[in-house]
């Protein structure tokens, strides 16, 4: 039995998914025995189908973090959120949340353990960006929401396809020919701010995934 949530599903999610099935499962969780942060880790999805997705990744935070047994989202991006999952051994309860969880938060919970907080990464998002969000949602001492870390990237690309359309109007003009680098206008560094602490700029990071 599923819950149906009567939210307008956006453009990624009524368009084909893959078969993440048989594909490697894209996450990157904090460094074991890190300090406690606002989250631990992110995961990429393939589709916004739940009762494709949630077994894969619980089937390896499993061995990692202990048998999840519940997990809760916000509906806002999953247009069907099933009551229950089955995964190898066992069945995982799924709840949700309205205002009281991130729309882009995962909460998982162990009754054995504890519980972890995963930022989703949306599925069809550009691998630079999703890059850099999965380097900074598993950065130890992070101190932003999910949310946050979302508005972060998306400022990021602003700011960076920006620069490149002042570059390429430059080069229009014949920028490259100057012999005066007096006339060039500078072109601001993409850097994050506040929550993104160690993510550096928005291009490749260097950080743990498990593809």
């Amino acid at each position: 039995m599923t819950a149906t949530i009567s939210f307008s599903p956006t453009l990624e999610d009524r368009l084909p998914s893959s078969t993440p099935a048989s594909s490697p499962l894209r996450l990157s969780p904090a460094p074991v025995g890190a300090a406690p942060a606002l989250l631990d880790g992110a995961w990429w999805p393939r589709s916004r189908d739940l009762m494709t997705e949630l077994p894969a990744l619980t089937a390896v935070l499993d061995s990692l973090w202990g048998r999840i047994t519940r997990v809760t989202v916000n509906p806002t991006y999953w247009p069907v959120v099933p009551r229950k999952v089955p995964v190898a051994g066992h069945v995982v309860n799924v709840g949700w949340f309205l205002p009281e969880q991130d729309p882009h938060e995962l909460l998982l919970l162990s009754y054995d353990v504890g519980r972890w907080n995963l930022l989703v990464v949306p599925p069809r998002t550009d691998p630079v960006p999703a890059a850099w969000l999965m380097t900074a949602a598993s950065d130890p001492l992070g101190t932003s929401t999910a949310s946050r870390l979302m508005d972060e990237a998306a400022r990021l690309r602003t700011v960076s396809e920006t620069d490149r359309g002042v570059e390429a109007v430059w080069d229009s003009e014949g920028g490259h020919a100057a012999h005066d680098p007096v006339v060039r206008p500078r072109i601001p560094a993409v850097m994050a701010e506040g929550g993104a602490r160690g993510a550096g700029s928005a291009g490749l990071p260097n950080g743990p995934m498990l593809m």
